[in-house]
Parts: C-alpha cells; sequence; structure tokens
C-alpha cells in the first residue's frame, strides 16, 4: 500500500499534467494561411474584433495592426528570440526579453500598462498584442510626425525604438531596412484583402456579439 508521501507525489504529478495540458489547450494556434487576412479572421473571428476596436481607438488601420504582427510573431502568441549560443554550441541567453505576438519588451510593455492603465495586460493575449500596436504606433504619429497608415516608417519606428528612429539608426541596417518593406507590403496585400471581407466580418461581430 502506498505511504502517504507517495500519494502525494502522485497527486502533484496529475496537478501539473493537467495544468499542462490546461495550458496547451488554451494556446491559440497561428493560422495556417498568414498571407490572407480573410483566411486569418475566419479562423479566428475574434480577432477581428480585437483588431477593429484597436483601429477605431488608436486610428492605426487594421492590415498595418496584423502586417506587424505578422512580421514579429507569425501569429504565434508565445514567441520569444531565439537564444543566443556560447561558444556556436550551448544555448544561452535570448537577445532580449520581447514576447509574444507582438514581440514587445518588458519595459516598453510596461510603459503601456502604465500609459494605459492597464495593469493585467498581457502579451500573449491577442486582443492586448494588438491594442498595444496600435498604441505604439500611435505614439510614433505623435512623436515622429509619421502617418498612420506608413506601414514602413512605423516598422522602422517600431524596431529601433522612438530614439533610434530620430537617430536614423535603421539607415546602417539594410536587414532592419527590408523588414519594414516587407511589412509594408503586406500592409497593402492586407488591405486589399480586407476590403473584400470587411463587411462579412462587421455584420457577424453586430450579430453574434463575438
Amino acid at each position: 500500500m502506498p505511504g502517504r508521501h507517495q500519494r502525494l507525489d502522485h497527486l502533484l504529478g496529475v496537478i501539473v499534467l493537467f495544468a499542462l495540458l490546461l495550458g496547451s489547450s488554451c494556446a491559440t494556434t497561428p493560422p495556417k494561411r498568414q498571407d490572407n487576412l480573410c483566411s486569418i479572421f475566419a479562423e479566428q473571428p475574434k480577432w477581428f474584433k480585437a483588431a477593429a476596436k484597436s483601429e477605431k481607438r488608436w486610428g492605426v488601420p487594421i492590415p498595418v495592426q496584423m502586417a506587424f504582427v505578422q512580421r514579429e510573431s507569425s501569429f504565434d502568441s508565445r514567441a520569444r528570440p531565439p537564444r543566443t549560443k556560447l561558444l556556436g554550441l550551448v544555448p544561452w541567453k535570448r537577445p532580449s526579453s520581447a514576447y509574444g505576438y507582438a514581440q514587445a519588451t518588458d519595459g516598453t510593455w510596461k510603459r503601456y500598462q502604465k500609459a494605459t492603465r492597464s495593469p493585467f495586460a498581457d502579451r500573449n493575449d491577442f486582443a492586448d498584442a494588438v491594442d498595444f500596436v496600435g498604441w505604439y504606433n500611435s505614439t510614433s504619429h505623435k512623436q515622429l510626425n509619421i502617418p498612420l497608415n506608413d506601414a514602413e516608417r512605423l516598422y522602422l519606428a517600431y524596431h529601433e525604438g522612438f530614439g533610434g528612429y530620430a537617430k536614423g539608426s535603421y539607415r546602417r541596417k539594410p536587414e532592419v531596412q527590408q523588414y519594414a518593406n516587407l511589412v509594408a507590403q503586406r500592409a497593402t496585400k492586407y488591405a486589399a484583402q480586407l476590403q473584400g471581407c470587411r463587411k462579412k466580418f462587421e455584420r457577424k461581430r453586430r450579430f453574434f456579439f463575438f
């Protein structure tokens, strides 16, 4: 007959396993067709609601927001920068604290929480992450005079920070410039696609209150 400690260990193991299974079941699987915004919203209709709410609050177009999230995390809620390698072999530290859909760093996320009075906002919650993207780009617009539909310049400011963008740090980084150009191309593509399906998702939103 198992002793008390054995039973407790077994119970603890069951609880841990249940927590892991629950966590994995709650994780949202990234969309299969990330090149088509209508397909993305068809898979995740609540994402349309979140992006539309952010657009209304901050003025940043839905296609721009979604192009940012795709670039940063490929819609992976738990995305992190890959670890560096010690001596080229041993997995080591991550290059930054970026995490979640929007790849927001610890410090920038805390500033967002404080500025929006959202202490419980979570980086792996899509609605919070897309609102963060809207807030950050709205701030870039106010501080750097970048148009809210200029995805390329907004992304440069997003990647380099307000100060870095103002100093032109991206000019020495052709890879970052390439990323910004790709974001702009995707935002343009998403915008064209959204024209053909936005009304459908708006009707669903009003009908189902999702």
